[in-house]
């Protein structure tokens, strides 16, 4: 693979600040013809950086991932398997409904089919799949429970609460009612 030139690497940096911006204030369906032309480029060269709808929106939330990631290895050591996993569920439930859309970059590919997992949601599980072992291993967490199904109820609790109020709370509510759920019987 060859190096980026110069205005290749500004462009993507540009494309990439503009759609943080319009991800903020728009979802995740932001116009990507809006960005081309705020980013000041054309639709094929955001085209070219992000080949689709998916690869940007995995590319703005790139660093709440990689933060994510690094809380779960935080508390892969914690005393409390149980409270270390509901801990990154919290920080998981927060960034999603503090960053509009990423819930549509974690949920999976095509119509949310589940066949096609997104890259974030790859990352996240590889990070977090340890806490959740911890706490399978400790009872605290049924054992056919995945990192998978856990991302898929916080993306689908952050979807499904997204014109409530009080976002935050009712998932939060919401998240609590779940855990019950895959809480031993």
């Amino acid at each position: 693979m060859t190096a980026q030139r110069a205005d290749a690497r500004r462009n993507y940096a540009r494309i990439l600040a503009v759609a943080e911006e319009e991800v903020a204030a728009h979802g995740a369906d932001a116009s990507l013809e809006r960005i081309a032309r705020v980013a000041g480029v054309g639709s094929a060269t955001v085209r070219r950086h992000f080949p689709g709808r998916r690869a940007l929106l995995e590319a703005v939330f790139s660093e709440r991932i990689a933060a994510l990631c690094a809380r779960a290895g935080e508390l892969a050591g914690a005393g409390d398997p149980r409270s270390a996993l509901l801990d990154w569920l919290d920080a998981l439930a927060s960034y999603a409904v503090s960053a509009r859309g990423m819930a549509d970059a974690l949920a999976p590919d095509g119509a949310r089919d589940g066949t096609h997992e997104s890259a974030c949601s790859v990352r996240l599980a590889a990070s977090a799949d340890p806490l959740l072992h911890r706490a399978a291993h400790a009872g605290a967490v049924r054992p056919d429970v995945t990192v998978a199904d856990l991302v898929t109820v916080v993306t689908g609790l952050v979807l499904a609460t997204e014109h409530h109020p009080d976002q935050a709370a009712e998932v939060r509510r919401l998240l609590a009612l779940a855990v019950r759920g895959i809480s031993p019987a």
